[in-house]
């Protein structure tokens, strides 16, 4: 752990909390793209327009884990960086039962009102079959999907990169084995990729769970899952919840501006939010690895404010910001060339392969504007700027997003609505880069009970 965050070189720092992020979300990617893979094997676009209408809801699911998993996160690689272990251990102990108990009340919320959320969602008569198929088992597995993405986020603010790793690749190996057993040996379609969603995340709650016995048994003093440590108090949950609600509203936002443009594309019929459910699908990897880049280095961060080393704070947060940059280039002319040969893999049907792949290739010019908007945001949680965080979150999906949508559909249509996602992306870069050169958080950091008493 300390020799992570100590390390002297900072690239190679960046490097060892950055890859294994970055390929813990990568194999998070297959099992999505493997789900779209396997169902598009049906060759029945309204069942690939289900998967599509259900990912906001997934990821609103996933939205709750932000809040205890990203918000105990900062908190506890600023405590580290303080030396206060005692208070690392029962942070993480509150976080751990917070999700449990999370978990549970989405998954009766979830069946309870699940014809709702289907018609929210945008489901109409030609899918909404295949849209309850595959909300039933996700709203089953629940707690696992909440547990599994919090504990990611908990394992990399203790140095526990490895095992951070493994558990999202050991969830996404199952997912994936399990989608070809349910859907293409068995033909349970929807339902079939739902279920090996959550099988896979009860997997990988289980290995960190089994970790974390592990490392309690052999005497890790940052580590409890005893019940009777369970003693949150103010201070704690004021610091979890305040870094967290902005993280899990990163995801809820996400997926809000999503269901909105789902709703325009609706508009347009099945068959074009089956091209744009595998044109975001191929999106999401830039998307993915930004994100798993910007996530791995937070701690970093984190540790290096709560240590006060202000210098190679700056300095990790510049040269990671240059590599989400040009990777995202590298993306973005990938996908201008080779956007259709990637849409072939999907789709069957030449006029919505060539609709994908022109979807792919307009969605493809956000890739570089990631590495600066997704690196900065990170800074603020890693700091406890739950202000300037959400600001930007807020910005990036209603502000920006929800108006781009409406004026460049009544401009240009479907097209229209496509360009909307890199024409907000790249305003909200540049205002990411003044908020960050105008952040007092670069020049003199605060000490974590200070920020505490003043929330």
């Amino acid at each position: 752990m300390t020799t992570v965050f100590e390390e002297e070189n900072i690239s190679r720092a960046i490097m060892r909390m950055g890859l294994p992020a970055m390929l813990g979300q990568l194999t998070t990617l297959i099992y999505n793209i493997a789900d779209t893979f396997f169902v598009s094997m049906t060759k029945e676009p309204a069942m690939i327009a289900a998967v599509t209408l259900c990912t906001p809801i997934l990821l609103i699911i996933m939205s709750i884990a932000s809040i205890f998993g990203m918000g105990g996160n900062s908190v506890i690689a600023r405590l580290l960086g303080e030396d206060k272990n005692k208070e690392v251990r029962s942070t993480l102990n509150f976080c751990l039962y917070a999700m449990v108990f999370a978990g549970i009340i989405i998954l009766l919320t979830g069946i309870l009102f699940m014809e709702p959320v289907a018609k929210i969602s945008g489901a109409d008569a030609e899918n909404i079959a295949y849209t309850f198929d595959y909300l039933k088992y996700i709203f089953l597995g629940a707690p696992f999907l909440i547990l599994s993405n919090g504990f990611v986020h908990l394992f990399r603010s203790l140095g526990f990169i490895k095992e951070s790793t493994i558990g999202l690749a050991l969830g996404n190996t199952v997912n994936i084995v399990f989608d070809f057993i349910f859907i293409v040996l068995l033909g349970w379609g929807t339902a079939g990729a739902a279920l090996a969603t959550s099988l896979g995340f009860f997997c990988s709650t289980i290995y960190y769970l089994a970790c974390m016995i592990g490392a309690e048994r052999k005497g890790n003093q940052l580590v409890s899952l005893s019940i009777k440590r369970f003693a949150p108090h103010k201070k704690m949950v004021c610091g979890v919840v305040s870094i967290g609600i902005p993280g899990a509203l990163i995801t809820v936002l996400l997926s809000v501006s999503n269901i909105v443009l789902n709703n325009f594309i609706g508009i347009y019929g099945s068959n074009a939010v089956a091209s744009y459910g595998i044109a975001y699908k191929v999106d999401m990897v830039p998307i993915m690895l930004s994100v798993g880049l910007s996530q791995g280095v937070a701690p970093l961060i984190g540790y290096y404010y709560g240590a006060g080393k202000k210098d190679r704070m700056t300095q990790a947060i510049k040269t990671s910001t240059i590599y989400g940059v040009f990777l995202g280039a590298i993306f973005l002319a990938l996908f201008c060339l080779f956007g259709t040969k990637l849409a072939s893999i999907f789709l069957h049907d030449e006029s919505l392969i060539h609709q994908a792949g022109y979807f792919i290739s307009i969605l493809g010019l956000s890739a570089p504007m990631l590495g600066v908007i997704n690196m900065i945001t990170s800074y603020f949680q890693a700091l406890g700027a739950a202000v300037k965080s959400l600001l930007i979150t807020i910005m990036r999906n209603v502000i920006l997003f929800i108006p781009a949508v409406i004026i460049l559909n009544r401009l240009w249509q479907l097209g229209g609505v496509i360009a909307a996602q890199p024409a907000v992306e790249t305003v909200l870069a540049i205002i990411c880069i003044v908020m960050y050169a105008k952040d007092p958080g670069i020049k003199k950091p605060v000490p974590l009970d200070k920020q505490a008493d003043s929330q």
